[in-house]
């Protein structure tokens, strides 16, 4: 027979006095320090803190939904981030915008502003360049107005630029050769004229 150490059933004279037996008390289901006795007999102690020891808890009240509350370290604590629920964020500038303290709800969105938006189109911006996903088609003679020049050269010097030729690049010149002619004259020579004078 085994050599239980604690009684835990009384019975005198045929009636039931104590029967622990049943029972189903445990020291995590009891609140701390009490005392009591489990099935076997043996005394227990009770080392329930209801929910949660909350005695290392760190958080504070701006880390807690407003009105909402919370026990920190043994202390009830009652919320006071503020609630920005599905907040919509609009950026305009290229330093942003700042966001401000709380809690959102996920469903709001952050956009550039919408004339950004419409102009972040692929025909303004440049060729093989990709801003916020939209890729440029944008080549330099879209925008610019480009050409090629024919000079004919003068006596004097002359300088030519590409706003003279309301240009805003020159893609080429090309210089003719020197004008050359031959004439005879009343004096029975000839006359050689070198060059052509501006017209």
């Amino acid at each position: 027979m085994a050599n239980n150490q604690y009684v835990n059933k009384v019975i005198y004279g045929g009636d039931t006095l104590i029967d622990l037996t049943a029972d189903t008390v445990t020291a995590a289901l009891m609140l701390s320090g009490t005392k009591a006795h489990d099935k076997s007999g043996a005394p227990i102690t009770g080392t329930c803190t209801y929910d949660a020891d909350t005695s290392d808890a760190t958080a504070g009240q701006s880390e807690i939904l407003n009105t909402k509350t919370a026990y920190v370290n043994g202390s009830k604590v009652t919320g006071n981030m503020p609630n920005r629920g599905a907040a919509d964020i609009t950026i305009s500038t290229l330093a942003g915008t700042s966001i401000q303290n709380g809690y959102y709800d996920g469903s709001g969105t952050a956009a550039i502003d919408s004339t950004s938006a419409s102009n972040l189109i692929a025909t303004n911006i440049r060729s093989g360049v990709s801003i916020l996903g939209v890729t440029g088609s944008l080549s330099p003679e879209d925008e610019l107005t480009v050409d090629a020049i024919s000079l004919v050269p003068y006596t004097t010097a002359q300088t030519v630029t590409a706003a003279s030729r309301n240009l805003d690049y020159i893609t080429q010149v090309t210089v003719a050769a020197i004008a050359y002619s031959e004439t005879d004259n009343s004096a029975g020579g000839k006359t050689v004229t070198i060059g052509t004078l501006a017209s």
